[in-house]
């Protein structure tokens, strides 16, 4: 009788030692899974080159619930990787562990942005500042849109209100098929009463107003799944251009609401200062605020990284922005421009060389706009949810019916 043969595979894990068994077969990437984008905050590490730990089929990891066939490694997919931290012999890398296939841990980001484009985003602005500053035509301009409480319904006839008036308007906008629903929050009657006396009270009011109508909504035993954002991410306080100094209205405001929301000083209608007008104002602005210890955002101490602080240290030198708003279109050089049409030429908004409309858009739109959503919901609203919860010795839960009592 022959004697058996040394390639059976009933006897090979006795005859064959473990540091000669054939490795495992790495599982090519599946054809449906795209190459992840050079930008992606998850880059995939090394596909088990040079170095890996020759395991055998048996003592490859299979995640719990899935269905893999047991009887060879080839059937394990993408999801077979080996846990290099929990497995002898194994190599890592500088930066962790290398995966012996392909995972898709990278198209995490792919998943957040189509939750996002499905469900949408609220962004509530307030705009503050005197009657006749361009407030309701720099939000139409940023956001080329007729957003504006003025474009919703304002009547030249409409008296200068006797208090402060908070009026918000909300609007539905589209871009690249992402959704988002846009509150722009009017203060008219701020600042254009004789005795000024307190005019920021109702302004502040509404902010803790809306805080409070969040903590309530989180404190419910049944809660939504998406609790309604009205919180306000963002105020921008208009400074009249009169070249010499902020007012004491101006800084008082600034530096009772600088706490409770993120304030982004603007000096509106900037062409009608020069060029060295307008820098020498600027600098004193920020001189009167530093003394005055008001923060404005972004605020220093919010910084992350040394990355996060260089960019941010470039705004918080241009801040106060000097801008100029306008919703209407003159031929310039062959193409349409927005601008402001005046004896002597035409004021570009979107020209850096004629205005900073265009830093202010991208800074407020384009670079910190999630910034400012997480900074209202992690240090402002925290903060008041913190002090709301000392005040109360704790928040009694509401019942959906509404008749559990409450401390709010």
């Amino acid at each position: 009788m022959a004697p058996p043969s040394p390639f059976s595979s009933a006897d090979m894990s006795d005859q064959v030692p473990p540091e000669v068994r054939p490795k495992p077969a790495v599982p090519a990437k599946p054809p449906n899974v795209g190459a992840p984008s050079p930008s992606s905050a998850f880059p995939p590490q090394g596909f088990g080159g040079g170095g890996a730990s020759s395991l055998p089929p048996s003592a490859i990891p299979v995640p719990i619930g899935s269905h893999v066939a047991s009887h060879g490694a080839g059937h394990v997919g993408g999801l077979a990787a080996a846990h290099n931290g929990g497995h002898a012999g194994s190599h890592r890398s500088a930066g962790g562990s290398i995966l012996l296939g392909y995972i898709g841990i990278d198209t995490i980001i792919e998943q957040m942005r189509k939750k996002t484009m499905k469900t949408g985003f609220d962004f509530n602005i307030m705009v503050v500042g005197n009657s006749g500053l361009g407030k309701s035509t720099l939000v139409n301009t940023l956001f080329k849109s007729q957003v504006s409480r003025r474009s919703a319904g304002w009547a030249r006839d409409d008296k200068i209100p006797k208090t402060v008036e908070i009026k918000a308007v909300s609007h539905v906008l589209e871009e690249g098929g992402v959704k988002m629903k846009l509150t722009v929050v009017d203060t008219p009657g701020f600042g254009d009463l004789i005795n000024n006396d307190n005019c920021w009270d109702p302004i502040s009011k509404y902010i803790n107003e809306q805080y409070e109508k969040f903590l309530k909504e989180e404190v419910n035993i049944t809660r939504k799944k998406r609790i309604p954002d009205t919180r306000v991410h963002c105020c921008i306080y208009f400074i009249s251009p009169t070249g010499h100094s902020l007012r004491s209205l101006d800084i008082e405001f600034m530096k009772r609401l600088s706490h409770s929301v993120n304030i982004i000083p603007i000096i509106a209608k900037s062409d009608t200062m020069t060029i060295e007008e307008r820098l020498e104002f600027k600098q004193r602005v920020r001189k009167e605020l530093e003394m005055a210890g008001i923060e404005f955002y972004p605020q220093k101490e919010f910084d992350e990284d040394m990355e996060d602080k260089s960019d941010n240290d470039k705004i918080r030198e241009a801040i106060p922005f000097a801008v100029v708003g306008s919703d209407k279109e003159y031929q310039v050089n062959g193409k349409r421009v927005l601008g402001r049409k005046t004896a002597w030429g035409i004021v570009e908004v979107e020209n850096p060389n004629h205005c900073e409309f265009a830093l202010l858009r991208d800074f407020l739109i384009r670079s910190h706009l999630q910034d400012l959503k997480e900074v209202t919901h992690n240090i402002h609203y925290e903060t008041y949810r913190a002090k709301r919860l000392n005040e109360n010795g704790g928040l009694h839960p509401i019942s959906s019916n509404g008749t559990q009592e409450s401390n709010l």
